[in-house]
């Protein structure tokens, strides 16, 4: 059975901005295993939206840097499964919409041969989460104070409890905790 895995970038206080901090070299190689090691991923709107504006273009322009240009060759490559009730359709390669989270639908999935799946952007974590479907949790936390912003769990609402697996620590000072669900 493949594991879903939720990872996302947030700063020291809790918020998820993508333009907070510049990744080192490091924590974006860890992004680049991680979707080596996956074959689907799970968006919402706004990040796939996000997403579908940028890295396509990396991944067509032979000038993207090494790094830069294996990443979105993955991302543009692996199937994206978009969560919306407002898109009317998706026109990123290998990208599907769906109007709503079907957990018995994800459930088959994890069920399913292949690599984990990825879910990427926090409303969709949140929403994984709030319906146990989450396997496991990264968190890489920048060493950035924003002072407002997107917080992850501000739609939590019941408490859950969450056993640390490891963390790994990058050269800029980054950190990257790696949780599962205490109930596992």
């Amino acid at each position: 059975m493949r594991k879903l895995i939720a990872a996302m970038n947030m700063t020291l206080d809790g918020y998820c901005d993508h333009t907070a901090s510049v990744p080192g070299e490091d924590v974006f190689q860890h992004y680049i295993d991680l979707l080596r090691e996956a074959d689907t991923l799970l968006y919402g709107r706004t990040t796939y939206q996000l997403m579908e504006s940028y890295w396509p273009a990396v991944a067509q322009d032979p000038k993207s840097g090494k790094a830069d240009r294996e990443f979105a060759l993955l991302i543009d490559n692996i199937q994206k499964i978009v969560y919306s009730r407002t898109l009317k359709n998706v026109v990123w390669k290998n990208s599907i919409l769906k109007k709503e989270i079907v957990p018995e639908e994800v459930r088959e999935l994890k069920r399913q041969a292949g690599k984990n799946l990825v879910v990427g952007s926090p409303s969709s974590i949140v929403a994984f989460m709030k319906l146990g479907l989450v396997d496991e949790l990264q968190l890489c936390v920048n060493p950035v104070i924003l002072g407002k912003g997107l917080t992850l769990f501000r739609n939590i609402t019941d408490r859950i409890v969450l056993k640390l697996l490891k963390t790994r620590t990058f050269a800029g000072g980054n950190v990257l905790f790696y949780y599962e669900p205490a109930q596992k």
